[in-house]
């Protein structure tokens, strides 16, 4: 009997490699806490005109998810999804800046607490 080779290792790898990817990067969340949830910019988004290019001519746009989605029962069957409430939940809490970022790291001014004034009571001397 042969030798058995170890299949599918290269699994792991090819998901980070895929994610990582430019080509189909999504857009982060502070991106869209920042510019999409605008109300006039989501209004835009929401109202865009005919585009051939884009999935379902881009009329059908998830503004949380950043996706589009080719007709309209996909895009509130997604509105319904899990993936959809978690993307929402995400949104809900503040983005992580770069003055947190510095702080985890050690860097940056610390919150310094004020010392305690304590009242020193002042006692004749004599001289």
């Amino acid at each position: 009997m042969g030798r058995l080779r170890r299949s599918r290792v290269h699994n792991a790898r090819r998901d980070v490699h895929r994610a990582s990817r430019t080509r189909v990067r999504t857009r982060d969340l502070d991106q869209i806490q920042m510019l999409d949830l605008d109300p006039k910019r989501r209004a835009e988004l929401e109202a865009q005109p005919l585009d051939f290019e884009k999935p379902g001519l881009a009329q059908h746009y998830c503004v949380e998810c950043a996706k589009y989605y080719e007709t309209d029962a996909a895009l509130t069957s997604h509105w319904r999804s899990k993936v959809h409430k978690r993307r929402c939940k995400q949104l809900k809490e503040p983005a992580y800046t770069i003055e947190e970022s510095e702080r985890a790291a050690g860097l940056g001014r610390a919150e310094r607490r004020q010392p305690p004034t304590v009242a020193v009571g002042m006692q004749d001397v004599e001289t």
